[in-house]
């Protein structure tokens, strides 16, 4: 092997998991455990298709975490970046329209559908954290020019994405490059450019929405729609503590619509009262708390502060809008509570990211170890002759 020996891959194996950061993953499996009790509650059949889910996210996890991602990511990150946006083309030419989207590519022979705009992603974070590390920002931050360029790599996703129509993943995609722009480092000049410009645009912007989106915000203003009336009416009849199972009336009825993916937060509240819902959220909390400890942390390492600080507004965007969607303080767009409501893509999406994530830290600190290992033995050896240059100095002088 070119840059590694089969010794170096071995010792690369056995050392990597010393150096995972498990507090990141004790910090998921609440979140999961609380989840999988709800889906089952609601419906048995769709739990043991979430077991599946988890089993397929381990393995995706698991792999991820394996991949030594700062050695491949000059290739990985522009091609994977390159087949996601041929995904997204391919769905506004061959895409399988439901209710009205075409979000959906349908693989030939299984009946199964994927949809890129999810996997859309990872490719994109991917994609800023490599050219952010190829060219780090001055101390001042990002100019035009390379503000312009990183700023390519989100709104030409965020554009097809868009026409599908899917708003709510397109937005959730567009906040999530421009907070890791914003956090890594851009000039205060860029960013007053960037507002006036969405100011000047947004009643065109507005204009060009379709009808139901129009109406998701006419609701929003005025009078709530009957998705969030009943989400409300869930959470208030939880009161404090919650209900039983069988006294979960809203849910059980079906009166609560979408239950087990976007507004399970509202029967997450029926179930547990106020006080389920706030220790969800402060799982929430502590979690994003610590994805940008660790940018934080290694806020020299571009790569991982990049990858840190957008899974950490990814999972802040995500989960404010569908909590505050359900209160009826935001529109309703359809955005899932991350690693909380049912389904597969969504979950699976995240696993590989926290995966790609562990890597990055847990190589960073053996590289980091066996640096200052290295430094070690050389200040030992540097020592020693030197005790040994006196040694035979004070000798030749006696």
């Amino acid at each position: 092997m070119s840059e590694w020996d089969w010794k170096d891959v071995s010792e690369y194996f056995r050392s990597l998991p010393k150096k995972f950061d498990y507090l990141l993953i004790i910090q998921i499996i609440p979140l999961l455990v609380i989840s999988s009790i709800l889906v089952k509650e609601i419906n048995p059949a769709l739990f043991h298709k979430q077991l599946i889910y988890y089993v397929v996210g381990a393995i995706g996890f698991t792999v991820a975490a394996f991949i030594p991602w700062s050695k491949i990511l000059w290739w990985f990150a522009p091609l994977s970046y390159f087949i996601n946006i041929l995904l997204l083309l391919a769905v506004d030419i061959a895409g399988k329209k439901i209710l009205g989207a075409r979000r959906w590519l349908e693989i030939p022979g299984t009946g199964l559908t994927v949809q890129p705009s999810e996997f859309i992603k990872i490719s994109v974070v991917l994609m800023l954290a490599y050219l952010i590390q190829r060219k780090p920002p001055s101390e001042e931050g990002y100019g035009f020019v390379m503000f312009a360029k990183l700023s390519a790599v989100i709104m030409i996703p965020f554009l097809l994405i868009a026409k599908e129509p899917d708003l709510g993943t397109a937005l959730v995609l567009l906040l999530t490059g421009f907070g890791i722009l914003f956090y890594v480092g851009v000039k205060w000049r860029v960013w007053l450019t960037v507002l006036i410009i969405a100011s000047v645009s947004a009643p065109l912007l507005y204009n060009h929405l379709h009808d139901y989106q129009k109406k998701r915000i006419s609701n929003f203003l005025g009078k709530p729609s009957y998705h969030v009336r009943q989400a409300l009416i869930a959470i208030g009849s939880g009161g404090l503590d919650g209900k039983a199972k069988e006294d979960a009336t809203q849910t059980q009825l079906k009166f609560l619509p979408i239950s087990t993916s976007d507004f399970i937060f509202a029967y997450l509240g029926e179930r547990f009262g106020f006080k389920g819902m706030l220790f969800v959220i402060v799982l929430y909390i502590l979690l994003i708390v610590h994805l940008l400890a660790i940018a934080r942390i290694y806020s020299k390492d571009y790569l991982i502060k990049s990858v840190a600080s957008g899974m950490a507004f990814l999972l802040f965007i995500y989960s404010n809008v569908n909590m505050y969607m359900i209160i009826g303080m935001a529109p309703v767009v359809g955005v899932p509570l991350p690693m909380f409501s049912h389904g597969g893509t969504s979950f699976i999406i995240f696993a590989v990211f926290f995966g790609i994530l562990l890597n990055l830290v847990a190589f960073k600190r053996i590289f980091l170890y066996n640096t200052d290992s290295k430094l070690t033995m050389i200040e030992k050896d540097a020592h020693k002759r030197f005790e040994k240059k006196s040694l035979r100095l004070k000798k030749s002088q006696e």
